[in-house]
């Protein structure tokens, strides 16, 4: 069976890795050491920290910038159709200095086709922007759209934006312009209305708290109405959740749309039409409880399967899609729905390709 898989990290082994691409002066700046990158605020409490053990390049340091690895980890251990690149480096994460910011996306988008997208067919890439700069986001979605390989904008979730807000209209402009999907991925920052809580278990549960205001955001406030050939997803959050809120918000509409004339349908219809979320990390539930939650939730089109690749809750697509499932929905979820999400026909053209020598 064939698998996309919607959510794998890509990155680099040291910010200067992005010199090259930088215009001065944060060229060199970055050269220099003048910024460090984000700052984690908390530590992991797996035996590979943030990702799998056994993530190691052969000096047996950790490694998430290795093309060779991850073809032998992940895209030729499990035979993927397509693998979807949405990175670990999120400029929007930064507050200030919107010009290092942007010029830091701007570089980032650069070095991952370079080193990423040119050495295999399978990747689909993310634009990277610079959120909190909307025009300056909307610029860079026009220039990268025009690569074959980019299919989608990622908008990382932080812990002070509501992508709904009419301030970050450009963003979604660019991207339905260019007919590119908008996805939002959790980050270090995201957290729930009482902070990050004080253990690591606390604030990894806490995650689907802090994507579920990014859909109310996006119903409510008129994206799906106002962008009709947008198309959303939602990374790395689980999927149980959806349900509770396309009732709430659904009861919400019907006592309250005085206030949100333009909201044209339920916002329930809305979801299942238009939004689909990945299947990672997936609920610990059996057969018929999946079967359960894809009924509450309506239609069996909105999950879509991701691994997670290389973090440590990594899902083996052999284990975390139960086989007992209908052959037929089990299609749907591994591949089907997001070959639709994203407007693939089928396979790449090019599927033997050569290892990349190290560097």
């Amino acid at each position: 069976m064939r698998i996309i898989d919607t959510d794998v990290h890509e990155s680099f082994s040291s910010i200067k890795d992005l010199v090259p691409y930088l215009p001065s002066p944060y060229k060199e700046m970055i050269a220099q050491g003048a910024w460090r990158g984000f700052s984690q605020p908390f530590a992991y409490t797996s035996p590979g920290n943030g990702n799998r053990a056994d993530v190691k390049s052969k000096d047996g340091s950790a490694s998430v910038s290795d093309y060779n690895l991850m073809r032998e980890q992940i895209l030729d251990a499990y035979d993927l159709t397509y693998a979807v690149l949405t990175g670990y480096f999120y400029p929007t994460g930064l507050k200030m200095q919107f010009g290092l910011a942007n010029a830091l996306a701007s570089a980032y988008n650069d070095y991952v086709v370079e080193n990423w997208l040119a050495k295999d067919e399978r990747f689909i890439g993310s634009v990277q922007v610079f959120a909190r700069d909307p025009q300056a986001a909307a610029r860079e979605i026009d220039r990268m759209a025009a690569h074959p390989q980019m299919k989608q904008v990622l908008l990382p979730v932080v812990d002070d934006i509501a992508y709904g807000h009419p301030m970050y209209r450009p963003i979604f402009e660019a991207a339905e312009r260019n007919d590119l999907m908008v996805a939002f991925h959790h980050t270090t920052f995201a957290q729930g209305p009482y902070g990050m809580g004080l253990h690591y278990m606390e604030r990894h549960t806490l995650i689907p708290i802090a994507l579920m205001p990014q859909v109310i955001s996006l119903v409510v406030n008129g994206l799906f109405d106002a962008f009709p050939k947008l198309r959303f997803m939602i990374l790395e959050g689980g999927f149980s959740w959806l349900p509770h809120v396309m009732w709430r918000l659904d009861r919400e509409y019907r006592q309250g749309r005085v206030e949100v004339p333009w909201i044209k349908k339920l916002p329930s219809e809305h979801i299942r039409e238009r939004l689909r979320l990945s299947t990672q990390p997936t609920e610990d539930i059996t057969t018929d409880q999946w079967l359960k939650v894809i009924d509450l939730m309506g239609t069996d089109e909105i999950l879509v399967f991701s691994t997670d690749y290389p973090h440590f809750d990594f899902d083996d697509p052999n284990a975390a899609i139960p086989r007992a499932l209908p052959a037929d929905l089990r299609e749907k979820i591994l591949w089907k729905n997001a070959a639709q999400f994203y407007g693939l026909d089928g396979p790449p053209a090019v599927r033997d390709v050569p290892r990349v020598a190290a560097e």
